[in-house]
């Protein structure tokens, strides 16, 4: 013990800076475990389109959407979301739904915003659809068929 209380004591910064990461990496988990989506590999998400009929939503803008996107997914803009106007995703409410983004930072934001207006079974595609394409998963390009 006396070893350790030594070494903090003559690498203060570095303690401190460790003591900060541990106290950071504590509140992510605990944010995580208490968000209302839960966050999907490419392979779980095919697995949960496959077996509980999810449905994706892709909010990138639709020259994005159009450039290349998950077969059968819905686009809905993230600036729509927000004003309430859900459009075609307003019947899946308690359908499980993947929310697709480009990198998977804005999917969060409008996750809550979803799940305020009653939508009960959130995923996000992690790292949107950069994993995706790692994943050398297929996109369909071009404008959806109706």
């Amino acid at each position: 013990m006396q070893q350790f209380i030594g070494f903090i004591q003559s690498n203060l910064v570095l303690s401190l800076v460790w003591a900060g990461l541990l106290l950071a990496l504590i509140i992510s988990a605990i944010k995580q475990k208490m968000a209302r989506y839960k966050i999907l590999s490419p392979s779980d998400a095919t697995l949960l389109v496959n077996r509980e009929n999810a449905v994706f939503v892709d909010i990138r803008t639709r020259d994005e959407y159009r450039a290349g996107h998950i077969a059968g997914s819905l686009n809905v803009l993230g600036k729509d979301i927000k004003a309430n106007a859900l459009g075609e995703i307003e019947k899946y409410k308690s359908a499980p739904i993947i929310l697709v983004c480009k990198t998977g930072q804005s999917a969060v934001e409008i996750s809550k915003v979803l799940a305020t207006q009653g939508f009960e079974n959130l995923n996000l595609l992690k790292d949107g659809l950069i994993s995706w394409n790692e994943a050398n998963l297929p996109l369909i390009r071009g404008k959806k068929k109706k």
